[in-house]
């Protein structure tokens, strides 16, 4: 009972966090920029489809985030988390090494390894998972969904457009 407590309180916590992310890339809310300034942001680091990205991005963070606080269709939710969180270390906080004092990648590795744990463990007590008898087959369904998430991820980073050296003139301007 303990542990279901607590499971509950990381899933609430953790998913509602996720899904204000998720808001502030689709909709704006919370302070964010929305959908438009999302994918111009996506743009400027290569990503080609930065529209379809940044829509990806957002609905992984508040579908992702919405199934995680819910205990619903475990582990999607979880996995979602783990996607978005690795396309966010290669994108932005790798070249700035772990810390997040130097906007390293400390935060969303705790993240992808919290979301991996939740998603390995069975739903909690507390779940609609458990109150409507869903139950999809574990470990397969997390491994499948993460290496179907992985490459989806290699796909993106893989299919970027070169970026140029910046000069006077040239800075920021993409070339394919």
């Amino acid at each position: 009972m303990t542990i279901d407590l607590g499971l509950l309180i990381l899933q609430v916590v953790i998913g509602l966090l996720m899904m204000g992310h998720g808001a502030q890339k689709l909709f704006g809310w919370f302070g964010g920029h929305g959908l438009r300034a999302t994918a111009d942001w996506l743009a400027g680091m290569g990503l080609r489809a930065p529209r379809f990205w940044a829509f990806m991005a957002g609905l992984a963070e508040f579908g992702g985030g919405l199934l995680f606080a819910l205990g619903l269709f475990h582990p999607i939710g979880p996995l979602a988390i783990i996607a978005v969180m690795v396309a966010a270390i290669a994108l932005v906080h790798w070249s700035r090494g772990l810390w997040i004092s130097n906007g390293g990648s400390e935060y969303s590795l705790v993240l992808i390894v919290l979301a991996a744990v939740m998603g390995l463990w069975e739903p909690g007590a507390y779940t609609l998972d458990r109150y409507f008898g869903i139950a999809l087959p574990q470990p397969q369904t997390f491994w499948i969904g993460l290496i179907l998430a992985l490459i989806g991820l290699a796909f993106a980073l893989l299919n970027r457009q070169r970026q140029p050296m910046a000069t006077p003139g040239n800075a920021g301007q993409a070339v394919s």
